[in-house]
């Protein structure tokens, strides 16, 4: 190891020796690899409609949707959350998609590798969609 910089203009060269060494932010590297890219939500175009397993001892097939941002195109997989949601979600429709809320941006509960989960669909609420509070909007 190098031996520590002293007399003039040794403070430049610890502070760079010392910026070289450290460790980087973690929030940093959150939005590095976010595709929300650090927002809480995100407009998205409806690709396909899937079905994912979930993880033991549960065996139930959750209801996801592939979508594509609108604002940098990266796709993700959003949970469809409520009973018969999947029947109001068509592809290519727009959707508001938002984080799930595990733990640390992780997947939450039995759906493995699902982040996020979708809000809205064609700018109505998903919730007042599947109480028969709205009628879906066609496009």
């Amino acid at each position: 190891m190098a031996k520590k910089s002293r007399g003039l203009r040794a403070a430049n060269k610890l502070q760079s020796r010392r910026k070289a060494s450290k460790v980087p932010n973690r929030t940093h590297l959150k939005k590095k690899h976010d595709p929300l890219a650090g927002s809480s939500q995100a407009k998205g175009i409806v690709l396909e409609k899937v079905q994912i397993e979930a993880k033991q001892p549960n065996s139930a097939m959750r209801k996801c949707a592939r979508v594509q941002l609108v604002k940098n195109g990266k796709q993700i997989t959003a949970f469809m959350p409520g009973d018969g949601a999947q029947k109001l979600i068509n592809e290519h429709d727009e959707v508001v998609v938002e984080c799930i809320g595990g733990k640390m941006g992780r997947a939450k509960g039995d759906i493995p590798g699902v982040r996020w989960q979708v809000l809205k669909v064609n700018d109505q609420s998903l919730q007042a969609l599947l109480g028969g509070k709205l009628e879906k909007a066609r496009r």
